[in-house]
């Protein structure tokens, strides 16, 4: 059974979800077009969608159950084990897996992975699929299903043709959305402000590919016989950056007069500036990540990384996590199976922080001394050497004792 060969179904008329909207990549009002592809040329939004991706793919992510004593372990023997936290299909590790999603879901909206199950409705491996090639719509029915077109260019694919997958064979993850069921894209909305920066960075190569010093006019109080000599001439001798700065000297009583406008003047550096931190407000990415140290110091900068953890990552983290729930587990099971990314890590402080912490639980009895070194990752001490016992101050007493041992002392 191979790819993109299961569940086919006849295409029937639907009404497209979202197919109404108007927020389509293209022309800007800078001038210049803004697609998913020529948006990742930009340092920033590339900057942006790696930072995200990366860190979706590197969280470490485990399938656990809910044990009869109200503890949860790790599901090692359920099938999606293997397939979240090692490898989804032959071809692709979770990091990549994980990677290639997010940067989907970061650029079109949407992130969809076909999901291949074995005759017991298991799942035994998730396929990514591109999402401007997907249709989401209902059928005659009601029902959602998607319509994925292969193209030419795929292996064993000859002609355009167009495969209809049921919901329940498609993982899908949408973005900020009108209706909850597609999202749409933060590049398509937010192309005007990535247009203005495409065309601020074109503004300064083309300024340096034509010469350090503005643009001008050699004025010659004559005639000159051969103005496009003299002109390539001049090019040739002083355009480029490589040839700024160098003198001139001029014959005849021709003078050379700029008509340009310096960049200074312009505010070229304090636009493409902001449109960097533009950029970065668009993905809630601290400047600090992307290169911007200005408002940064060593005071602040932890406390930037946190919030990163807190309001960037973890409304990520929770799409994934639900979205996997709702479609990859089966319903009998989502009672005590469930999904979940460890952010732990993450959101530790330094190391003073830390023991600091470790020892305010240690001491109030709600973390063992094996509790503490499991998320230092380090070996645990065995149970007969006391790594498993609670303890409490000995001082502390229950609200109602309080004056027990006064009024014993004094019978």
């Amino acid at each position: 059974m191979g790819f993109l060969d299961i569940f086919r179904r006849p295409l029937v008329d639907k009404k497209l979800t979202g197919g109404g909207y108007s927020f389509f990549f293209g022309p800007t009002s800078a001038g210049k077009p803004v697609t998913e592809r020529s948006a990742m040329q930009m340092t920033a939004v590339y900057a942006c969608v790696r930072i995200l991706s990366e860190a979706i793919a590197g969280l470490p992510l485990h399938v656990y159950r809910y044990e009869e004593n109200g503890s949860r372990t790790k599901a090692l023997d359920h099938p999606l084990y293997v397939l979240l936290h090692d490898e989804p299909n032959p071809e692709m590790t979770s990091f990549v897996f994980r990677e290639t999603l997010m940067t989907h879901l970061l650029l079109w909206g949407n992130a969809y992975a076909q999901v291949i199950r074995n005759g017991k409705g298991e799942v035994i491996g998730l396929y990514p699929l591109m999402p401007n090639r997907m249709e989401v719509g209902r059928n005659k029915h009601g029902e959602l299903e998607y319509t994925y077109t292969r193209t030419g260019d795929e292996p064993n694919q000859k002609m355009p043709q167009k495969i209809v997958l049921q919901a329940s064979d498609v993982l899908h993850i949408p973005g900020l959305g009108f209706d909850g069921l597609v999202g749409y894209s933060p590049i398509a909305m937010a192309k005007n402000a990535i247009g203005l920066a495409i065309a601020t960075e074109e503004y300064g190569a083309s300024f340096f590919a034509n010469g350090a010093t503005p643009g001008g006019v050699l004025e010659h109080p004559g005639t000159i016989k051969d103005p496009a000599r003299v002109r390539e001439s001049w090019q040739s001798t002083f355009g480029g950056s490589r040839n700024s700065n160098k003198i001139a000297v001029l014959e005849e009583g021709m003078k050379y007069t700029p008509i340009g406008i310096a960049p200074e003047q312009a505010q070229f550096l304090e636009t493409r500036k902001f449109q960097i931190n533009e950029i970065a407000r668009i993905f809630r990415i601290p400047p600090h990540m992307v290169g911007d140290l200005e408002k940064s110091s060593f005071s602040n900068i932890e406390q930037q990384s946190l919030e990163f953890v807190k309001y960037t990552l973890e409304p990520w983290v929770i799409r994934w996590e639900q979205a996997i729930t709702k479609t990859l587990l089966a319903p009998g099971e989502k009672p005590r199976v469930f999904v979940k990314f460890n952010l732990e890590g993450l959101l530790r402080g330094d190391y003073v922080s830390r023991m600091n912490g470790y020892a305010t639980a240690r001491q109030n009895g709600w973390m063992s001394a094996n509790d503490i070194r499991a998320l230092e990752n380090l070996d645990l001490i065995p149970e007969e050497d006391g790594g498993d016992l609670y303890l409490v101050n000995g001082n502390m007493l229950p609200l109602g004792l309080a004056g027990a041992y006064a009024e014993v002392e004094s019978e």
